[in-house]
């Protein structure tokens, strides 16, 4: 529901957990709620940048999560720096942000849904010390999800101002 700060598919994780338990529980909770923030606008609202210096919008954020999250989990913890790229085009500045006239909500939220399930996968059978390579250094699956902790909140933040400034809408 829009602003309804409950919602039973974002809890967040216990005081007491694991340190992988917490990681995950983290990032999952992240996860649900950049879903909920892009929840009951129509198409044009999720494309929209409503602040005129930026190039952000819930669509965008999606579409560059789902970057993210192959970047990471793909990428670098598997060591596999030739996947594909999903909506980046070196030739457009911030394309995985814009453009967006043509982009369909419903194939690129499956994408990034995909992307996040494949990422669980490819986390699911590592040891945290487990190090894929980035930059030519090595990288902890630990590390991996703090940087995706931290990516997440802070792209929900923009998401929290994007929504506010679409609608009023606050909370989650």
């Amino acid at each position: 529901m829009v602003g309804d700060l409950e919602d039973d598919r974002r809890t967040e994780p216990s005081y007491l957990l694991g340190d992988r338990e917490m990681l995950e529980g983290w990032l999952e909770f992240h996860r649900v709620t950049l879903l909920l923030k892009c929840e009951g606008l129509g198409d044009a609202q999720r494309k929209a940048r409503p602040v005129a210096t930026s190039n952000l919008s819930l669509h965008g954020l999606v579409r560059h999560m789902a970057e993210v999250e192959r970047g990471w989990f793909t990428e670098v913890l598997l060591s596999e720096p030739d996947a594909p790229l999903i909506f980046y085009d070196p030739a457009v500045e911030d394309s995985s942000f814009v453009p967006l006239d043509d982009a369909d909500w419903a194939a690129d939220l499956a994408v990034w849904q995909a992307e996040c399930e494949t990422s669980r996968r490819n986390a699911a059978c590592k040891e945290l010390s487990f190090a894929g390579e980035h930059r030519g250094k090595a990288v902890s699956l630990r590390w991996i999800y703090v940087h995706m902790i931290e990516e997440y909140a802070r792209h929900n933040g923009h998401a929290d101002l994007i929504r506010e400034l679409l609608d009023g809408a606050v909370g989650w």
